[in-house]
């Protein structure tokens, strides 16, 4: 599986990711055609090979003429829609980008989307950095990316509205469930931009997995720090998987406090949401009450809208979360006739080719009634069944296939999306951020 790893040693921001990816063997030219297409007047976009503390890297800078104008999201929205060489996956990925930057500036000033207006998120040098970025990791054809945890500075910058602490209210919004990291450096290390670009497209936080390196990539910052270099590090290469196995995620919560029946509605939900498994422990709680542990066994996409769920039905003030790994055998719905009739259930394939089968329960129970007799009979009558009735021959599992044609996946990444953005390239700003995208 092909997948990408930041390294935000010194945080991120939209010139640095871009710099990091055409570092990383992205065509330059694929990206000028997405930037021009935008129909910017005198939007040029000025790479250069700098030395960051003795380490090459790549710097970007966006030339453009001076401008004043604040964009609504709906300006953005048109803008990519008119940019006829995007694609449909990086023009969505890039508007998801935006879409984030909104969202974390309407709660932070207590509005709705549509009536916010970027400020330097809205500024020519950022519309390109996000779609450059959109355009970039579209290009690399990472099935997933992963991140480290997000330097974010210390000290004061002065934006649009005022001086503010780092991070700034719009970037702390868009990192709210991203695991942070504490760098003593008075400077804002990761902008709006580089937030919302991790916001929307990192699948999982945390240490590098293990992976084969094929290309990496450095995207420099603009600011000089004297204890370390302002670096983004990208890794693209692969992380073998094997066959049989997928990722899943871990949801649990401690309940003592809510009765049973709601305990069952919300495991009902929760599978009709598409949890793979739903179940319960009992366990002995502070001051000896008898409680649950709900366990939510799903796949990584689905953590939001789960979590959504057990939040919203229990009442509960906390849910633990961790991504595993799991061997599973390739099994398919399988039918078998029957003198009762037809009986729907699941036949597996063992790692020695090997097959067995179980029934489902609800088909069973029905013919049961249906003959008023015992259900142990049909589930005989099943097995029976499924001794002249097997599959021919194993199919081939869809994780197999998939891994064969890796390189035709295209990989569309939708996360959340919010704020202002304080990068910039070539013009002056008020605010002394990362460096990264300002002077």
């Amino acid at each position: 599986m092909k997948v990408a790893y930041l390294e935000c040693s010194t945080g991120i921001s939209g010139d640095m990711t871009l710099g990091a990816l055409l570092d990383a063997g992205v065509e330059r030219s694929a990206i000028e055609q997405a930037i021009h297409s935008l129909d910017l007047p005198g939007v040029e976009l000025e790479v250069n090979e700098v030395m960051k503390s003795c380490f090459r890297a790549t710097h970007i800078v966006v030339k453009h003429p001076e401008q004043h104008a604040h964009r609504h999201y709906s300006d953005i929205v048109k803008l990519l829609e008119n940019a006829t060489s995007l694609s449909n996956s990086q023009r969505s990925l890039a508007q998801d980008i935006f879409l984030a930057v909104a969202q974390a500036e309407a709660r932070v000033h207590g509005t709705d989307v549509e009536k916010i207006h970027f400020h330097e998120v809205g500024a020519i040098d950022s519309i390109v950095d996000i779609v450059g970025a959109a355009v970039g990791f579209d290009l690399l054809g990472c099935e997933q990316v992963h991140c480290s945890p997000i330097p974010t500075g210390r000290g004061q910058v002065r934006i649009d509205h005022g001086i503010c602490s780092v991070p700034t209210p719009g970037t702390a919004e868009l990192l709210k469930g991203i695991p942070l990291v504490d760098v003593p450096i008075d400077a804002e290390l990761t902008t709006p931009t580089g937030a919302a670009i991790v916001k929307t497209i990192v699948d999982r936080f945390g240490p590098m997995p293990a992976m084969t390196i094929n290309e990496i990539g450095y995207g420099a910052g603009t600011m000089e720090f004297a204890s370390r270099a302002n670096l983004l590090r990208l890794f693209v290469g692969e992380v073998a998987i094997a066959t049989g196995m997928d990722e899943v995620c871990l949801l649990e919560t401690n309940l003592d406090d809510i009765s049973g029946e709601v305990i069952g509605h919300t495991k009902e939900q929760l599978l009709i949401a598409g949890a793979k498994d739903v179940y319960t422990i009992p366990v002995q709680m502070k001051k000896n009450r008898p409680g649950v542990i709900l366990s939510v066994i799903c796949s990584p996409q689905d953590r939001e809208q789960l979590e959504a769920i057990i939040f919203n039905e229990t009442g509960t003030l906390g849910i633990r979360r961790q991504n595993l790994w799991r061997s599973t055998l390739h099994r398919q719905q399988h039918s078998v006739l029957t003198s009762f009739g037809s009986i729907l259930g699941k036949v597996a394939w063992n790692r020695s080719g090997e097959t067995s089968f179980s029934p489902e329960f609800e088909a069973c129970s029905q013919l049961a009634k249906e003959h008023s007799r015992p259900i142990r009979e049909i589930y005989r009558a099943a097995l029976t069944a499924f001794e002249q009735q097997q599959p021919e021959k194993r199919p081939e599992s869809p994780l197999a296939a998939s891994q064969k044609d890796q390189s035709s996946h295209d990989h569309d990444h939708r996360h959340d999306s919010h704020s202002h953005d304080h990068d910039s390239h070539s013009h002056d700003h008020d605010h002394d951020h990362h460096g990264h995208d300002h002077d």
